[in-house]
């Protein structure tokens, strides 16, 4: 099962990409964990993705945000 979450937001930088799925990553460096978060959230569920098996991945959205996709495999 393919599942793509996709936006129309300001996206992430291309080199900011492949540490999306890092932990305590933030990809603006002007936010903190006071104004946005800890950098987890990604990690998290690129974690669970593939604990079941599946992969993760983002790109650049069609709608000039960022596509995050996530594959499943049946079982």
């Amino acid at each position: 099962m393919n599942l793509i979450v996709e936006d129309n937001g300001p996206g992430v930088p291309k080199e900011e990409l492949p540490k999306l799925f890092e932990p305590f990553h933030r990809p603006d460096k002007s936010r903190t964990r006071d104004t946005g978060g800890t950098g987890l959230g990604m990690a998290i569920v690129d974690r669970s993705v593939r604990a079941c098996g599946g992969k993760s991945s983002a790109g650049k959205s069609a709608m000039g945000g960022l596509s995050v996709s996530f594959f499943l495999p049946k079982v």
